[in-house]
C-alpha cells in the first residue's frame, strides 16, 4: 500500500486538494456499506468539520458512536501522509455493540445504516445540549442540531381536488428522500419525476372533506 500510495501522490502532483487525506478503510468481511457511508460523510465538509469540532468535548466522554466518530474522523485529519489506508475497527466495534442489526459477517443497507447514523449523531448532541444548559426549556422535538442545519429539508404534500379547486397540503420534516433513480438520467430528472403530479382516479378517488364524497384529484 505504500507503494501505491506514494505512486498516486505522484499522480495527484500541485493538483492535490492542501490538506485534504485520502483514506481507504479496511473491510471487515462485508463492512463497506459502512465504509462508504462513512467516506462519503467525512467528504461532506460542513459534516466533517462539526464532528471534528467534538473532539475535545469528547475526549473525557463515555465511548458512544459520537465519540467513535469523532477518533476516526480525528486520526484520518491528523495523518502526516495525505493517501493511505485506516482501520476504523473501533467505530465497527462500537456499531456492533449498540445495533444488533449489524452485528453480523453479512452485507447490510447502506442507506439504512446512514439514516441510522445520522439520526444516533443528532441525538446524542441533543443529550449533550441540554445537559450542558444550552437548551435546558426547549423538548426534545424542538432542539434543532447541526445535523439538522446539514441535512434537513421540508416536504409538502399537496392534494387538489379537481371539483372544488381545494387545495390541503401537509409539511413533513426529512433528512433524506428516496428517489428512484432511472437509468442514463440526472439527479435533477430524478427529482423533477420525484415531485411530478398524480392523478387520484378510479377506484384511488380523494375524499374531500369541501365535497364531502370521494373526488378526482392530483397529488405532488
Amino acid at each position: 500500500m505504500g507503494t501505491n500510495a506514494s505512486q498516486l501522490e505522484k499522480e495527484f502532483g500541485t493538483s492535490f486538494p492542501p490538506n485534504e487525506r485520502y483514506f481507504g478503510l479496511v473491510n471487515f468481511g462485508n463492512t463497506c456499506y459502512c465504509n462508504s457511508v462513512l467516506q462519503a460523510l467525512f467528504f461532506c465538509v460542513p459534516f466533517r468539520n462539526n464532528v471534528l469540532r467534538c473532539s475535545s468535548a469528547t475526549s473525557k466522554k463515555k465511548e458512544n458512536l459520537l465519540t467513535c466518530l469523532v477518533d476516526l474522523f480525528s486520526s484520518i485529519a491528523s495523518q502526516k501522509r495525505r493517501v493511505g489506508v485506516y482501520t476504523p475497527k473501533k467505530f465497527v466495534s462500537r456499531l456492533k455493540r449498540e445495533n444488533e442489526l449489524f452485528d453480523n459477517m453479512q452485507q447490510q443497507d447502506a442507506h439504512e445504516f446512514l439514516n441510522y447514523l445520522l439520526n444516533t449523531v443528532a441525538d446524542l448532541v441533543t443529550v449533550e445540549t441540554k445537559t450542558s444548559g444550552a437548551e435546558s426549556k426547549a423538548s426534545d422535538a424542538s432542539v434543532k442540531t447541526w445535523v439538522h442545519e446539514i441535512f434537513e429539508g421540508v416536504l409538502t404534500n399537496e392534494t387538489r381536488c379537481l371539483t372544488c379547486e381545494t387545495v390541503r397540503s401537509k409539511d413533513e420534516e426529512f433528512l433524506d428522500l428516496s428517489v428512484d433513480i432511472q437509468q442514463h438520467s440526472s439527479i435533477t430528472c430524478c427529482l423533477k419525476c420525484f415531485s411530478g403530479t398524480e392523478t387520484l382516479c378510479s377506484q384511488y378517488k380523494y375524499f374531500c372533506d369541501t365535497c364531502c364524497s370521494k373526488q378526482e384529484a392530483t397529488k405532488r
